[in-house]
């Protein structure tokens, strides 16, 4: 089958403000902005993107699905997302578990891994 993840499309109450912090975190670019849809990525063409779409109301549920992140330096890298505007949250993950919840400026969660090189690490 020829198929291949092109982006994640996140509902937005303020599509650049979103766009922006993503672009930040993952160290990406605006790829397609209007008022309606806001495209950032790698590159043109890297994939997978992120693709923000504007909603009228705000996030009021945990997210049925969320974005987990592999830094080289987890506490390094949940500082420098904190400064960037995402607040730590507790959803229930225990002291003992090896990743650090976020949320972003909206409040969708997120997390940050502990590093790791590989799935069977």
């Amino acid at each position: 089958m020829a198929v291949s993840l092109y982006h994640l499309v996140v509902d937005a109450h303020d599509l650049n403000a979103q766009a922006r912090f993503w672009c930040q975190v993952l160290d990406w670019k605006v790829l397609f902005e209007d008022p309606e849809e806001v495209v950032i990525g790698a590159g043109e063409t890297a994939y997978p993107g992120m693709c923000f779409l504007p909603v009228p109301e705000r996030k009021s549920v945990k997210n049925r699905l969320h974005i987990d992140l592999n830094p080289d330096d987890q506490a390094a890298e949940v500082e420098r997302i904190v400064s960037l505007g995402a607040r730590r949250i507790d959803v229930g993950q225990g002291q003992d578990a090896t990743w650090v919840t976020l949320a972003d400026p909206e409040g969708n969660e997120f997390c940050v891994l502990r590093s790791k090189r590989s799935l069977i690490d």
